[in-house]
Parts: C-alpha cells; structure tokens; sequence
C-alpha cells in the first residue's frame, strides 16, 4: 500500500497544525489530535490558536472543506505522524512523556499497515523507543525490530525543519530527511511526504535522521555561542563588537554570526542538550557552547544593572519578549528570562513591550509586571533595553533616545 487518503497528526502545535493543513490541502482527510479541548474548538472552528503567516486561511479553507478536523481521540488512519513535545528536563535529559502518551493513543487503532512517523525532534534512538512501546501495547501486531522489512507496522523518523514566520512554506519547500527503522519503513515514509513535499527528500536510517536535525542546531548553537563569546571579549576590551563582526566577515571565507541576549526557540536552546546527554563524554564542544548561550541572559542583567545604578530614578523599557523577531513564539525566549531576573533583582521599574503577544506569561505575570504600550514605555523610561529586533521597534524616531541610555542586544540600532 502507497497511497494514503486518511492521516492522523497527533499533536497541534507548531509543527502539528501546519503539517495537518498542509497534508489536508492536498486532499488528504487529517484528523489532528489534541489533548487541549480549546484548541480542538478552536480549530474546528477553523481558526489556528496560534499566529503564523498564511495559516488562518488555509486552516479555514481545509475545515470548511471538510479535509480537516481536530479531535481528542485518535481516530483509524492509514498513518499516523506524531508532532508532540519533546521538552528539556532539569539534568538535560528530553523528556519524552508525550511520545510515550502519543503511542498509548496510536496503539489501539493501529492495524497491518498502517505508517507511525515520529516528527518530534528526539535524542538519538527515540524512533526504536517508539516502536517498542507500540509493541509492548500491540503484542498482536509485528514491528521491524523483530520482524525487519517484513513487519506489520512501519515505522520511520522525519524531523522538522522550519523556521516560525514561515513555517507554510518551509513545510512544502525545505528538503527532508525520512529514516526509516528498514527500508520499506523509509520508502512509505517517502511516498507519503510526497504528497506536499517539494523540497529534496532524502532517506536514511532512523538514527541518523534523528541526529541530523539535534546536529543542525548544535551547528547554529556552536556558531552563534562564538559570537557570544566575541560580545563578553569586546565588551572587556571596550571594542563595539557589531563593527568588530563587520569587519571580519570582510574575509571572504569568514562569516561570523550576531552575537544577541541568548539562545531561544524550542530547538536551537533545546536539540544540543539532547547529543550531550546520549554522548557525554564525547560533545564537549556542544557542551561548551550551551553553557555559553545559557549564561549570555545573566550577563546582559549585569550590564542593566550597572547602568542602572547611575540613574536616580530608573525606570527600564524592555523591548521584546520572543525568542526572534516578528513572531509571538516565546518558548526558551532569553529576553523573558532576562525580565524575569531583573524583576527579581529590583533594579528599576519595568515597562515590558511585545507588540505581538496580548497578556504576559505567568512567570512574568506573576512577578506582578504587566504588558506596557510602546509609546508610554519610551515617554516614561530612561532606559531602553532592546531585547528582540521587531520591525515595529525598528521604526522609532530616534530623537525619542537621544536623552535616553540604550543597551541594544541585538545591534539594530
């Protein structure tokens, strides 16, 4: 069997919901699953609860067709890709509940060939864990673990790969790399992503499919923790460390990154902790470079800080709370933690903007902070902290500064 006319997508996320739609505007009939009942509302409702370019209307278009729809329960499907979770826990290791929870749901509907993808970013040999766990709960059935190529449920690893803001796109466009537990698992892997998949597809195994999308944030990681690096040296030095970047990026085979306030996003601050963890003794570079972004936040609050000692009455516009610029994605944001630890060290008052969320986040709102408008932030402080790079922030008339102490992280201004 290659075709596939029904898939079930477990897990509405950021990965999870785009995929669905995308699969759903090619005709496919796609039952997300969640275990939120808001957002099942919410979808079937045909409105997408979180923002990302292009997706309102297509998520409206495919449930008013009736291609797709949300659900609590996982239905029957011919195959099933799993787009949950895969948080960080304290020690560095992924915690893997949801799979484990997604698997638990699979299992009783999963018939002689049915597709089980594992889309979650994962440490190495998750894929295998998954399929033992759909074998422990379907000892009926076979799994290529045991029976190879001759298996009845195929089994296969195909990460994502896309960058918030242009996720629609990058879903169909970006190429992919499927490993399968064997190679039937692989090849029907293949012909499904081939149904919205434009980009290059590549196949492999499990294990390297697994590592390779855990080694392409370690590569942004370990490059972005050198320009962090460079910032702390050129601050000792008193050397503007933007000029510094330009300047060596002038050698044609240097291209060194922007140094900024830390490292956030689900993947980039996340997938790296997952090599240390399997390969300890081994990703000592990896290591070292985590630990570096990690400590970037704290050394921005020491700088805040120390400016802030100098004023009588300080009063700090924090601009941004996202990981990156122009999106609403706050997950492992630096520029959250660092208004949290300001918070904490009472160095002034704060006026937070983020022109892309409605309210703040608990740990935030809990601190007793609360949401500041652009204009009155800048009126009122006389310290502005440019923490996220939005465009709206980006459009300031810099007359409004000039009577102002900046310290620009992301060096826009």
């Amino acid at each position: 069997m290659t075709s596939f006319n029904r898939i079930s997508v477990i897990g509405l996320g950021y990965i999870g919901l785009p995929t669905a739609a995308v699969f759903a505007n090619q005709g496919v009939e796609v039952t997300g699953i969640d275990s939120n009942p808001e957002v099942v509302a919410s979808i079937n409702a045909g409105r997408p609860h979180f923002g990302e370019p292009n997706l309102d209307a297509l998520v409206r278009r495919v449930v008013e067709n009736g291609k797709l729809r949300a659900a609590a329960e996982v239905p029957a499907a011919e195959a099933f890709l799993v787009a949950v979770p895969t948080p960080l826990r304290d020690g560095g290791h992924a915690d893997m509940s949801y799979v484990r929870a997604a698997a638990e749901a699979i299992a009783p509907v999963l018939v002689v060939g049915n597709l089980v993808i594992l889309e979650s970013t994962s440490p190495v040999g998750s894929t295998e864990q998954l399929a033992r766990w759909l074998a422990e709960l379907r000892p009926d059935l076979g799994f290529p673990m045991d029976q190879g190529e001759l298996a009845d449920i195929n089994v296969a690893h195909c990460p994502e790969r896309v960058l918030p803001g242009r996720i629609i796109d990058e879903v169909v466009n970006n190429a992919r790399v499927i490993g399968g537990m064997t190679r039937k698992c692989a090849q029907r892997a293949l012909s499904l992503y081939r149904i919205v998949v434009q980009g290059d597809c590549r196949v492999t195994n499990a294990r390297t499919a697994e590592l390779a999308k855990l080694s392409e944030n370690a590569y942004r990681d370990v490059n972005i923790a050198f320009a962090n690096e460079l910032s702390l040296i050129c601050d000792r030095h008193k050397i503007n460390v933007w000029e510094l970047v330009e300047m060596a990026n002038l050698h044609p085979r240097v291209e060194i990154l922007s140094p900024g306030p830390g490292v956030g996003g689900h993947c980039i601050a996340v997938d790296p902790w997952f090599i240390v963890d399997g390969a300890p003794d081994d990703a000592k570079l990896i290591r070292m470079a985590r630990e570096i972004n990690d400590a970037k936040p704290d050394f921005v609050c020491q700088k805040v800080a120390e400016r802030a000692k100098s004023l009588v009455e300080p009063v700090i516009a924090c601009l941004g709370l996202s990981y990156k610029a122009d999106v609403d994605d706050l997950r492992e944001s630096p520029a959250v933690e660092i208004v949290g630890k300001l918070a904490d060290m009472a160095v002034a008052e704060l006026l937070i903007v983020e022109p892309h969320i409605s309210s703040l986040p608990a740990e935030l709102a809990d601190r007793g902070l609360s949401l500041t408008d652009f204009d009155r932030a800048l009126d009122k402080a006389n310290l502005v902290l440019l923490l996220v790079d939005h465009n709206a922030f980006m459009r300031v008339d810099r007359d409004l500064l000039k009577d102002k102490f900046v310290i620009d992280t992301r060096g826009a201004w």
